[in-house]
């Protein structure tokens, strides 16, 4: 799975992959491993480097680029145990300009953007919406709970 050329000669479909904190989570991997599943497809995942106010008013860019690092690593392992094959880039701070900036250089024919859920997402309400709108391809929001996962592999593992 993963990154392949079609038999048909078609190229393969390009799937934009968005994601800070959720980017290993279950329901994100799941998707992914599913879109990858239906066909050859490219995928590549980008980790905006994103700061606290606090930290951006303390000019700490290295190391909001060096946890999103971390989290890209993350991402990418998780899909490699999904044999989702998929590469990536590290982000502008901004998630919109992040999208902008990788459809730049790679033209997806969908985004796929993860997310908390609406109590804890500080970009839920704006940014997807503002997505759909910007960009001319279909853009995809996978609601990623890491507590509720936590939670059950807790369960899990206890019982």
């Amino acid at each position: 799975m993963g990154i392949a050329s079609r038999t048909d000669g078609a190229p393969p479909r390009r799937i934009l992959v968005v994601a800070n904190e959720t980017v290993a989570g279950r329901a994100l991997r799941a998707e992914i491993a599913a879109r990858a599943a239906s066909g050859p497809t490219e995928i590549r995942v980008v980790c905006p480097a994103l700061n606290s106010p606090l930290r951006h008013w303390f000019s700490d860019e290295d190391g909001a680029r060096a946890r999103a690092s971390a989290r890209l690593e993350r991402s990418l392992t998780a899909l490699r145990e999904e044999d989702v094959a998929a590469t990536g880039d590290i982000g502008d701070a901004d998630p919109l300009q992040a999208i902008a900036d990788a459809l730049a250089t790679f033209p997806a024919d969908e985004i796929v953007i993860s997310t908390h859920p609406p109590a804890r997402s500080n970009w839920l309400e704006k940014g997807v919406l503002r997505a759909r709108e910007l960009f001319g391809c279909p853009v995809v929001h996978v609601v990623v709970d890491l507590e509720r996962e936590a939670e059950r592999t807790d369960g899990l593992v206890a019982a």
